[in-house]
């Protein structure tokens, strides 16, 4: 293996912005976001949030409501 040449493997904290849950790991870059984790994401939950679902329906209802007025 030559030398010089591979980048740095370091272990790495990083923080969730979502539940500010902490993470070890290791990686080649010395910094790491994480919006969603396993911990917070609704598919590893089971918990699926319906207000941003109805926000989506309300909002192709009314533009589908508009999309009608404007082919009279």
């Amino acid at each position: 293996m030559k030398k010089d040449i591979h980048p740095e493997y370091q272990t790495v904290k990083s923080v969730c912005s979502t539940c500010s849950t902490e993470f070890t790991f290791g990686s080649t870059v010395s910094k790491f976001s994480v919006d969603v984790c396993s911990g917070c994401h609704s598919f590893y939950t089971g918990d699926k949030s319906m207000a941003r679902a109805t926000g989506r329906i309300e909002r192709f209802n009314r533009m589908a409501a508009f999309a009608k007025n404007l082919k009279k």
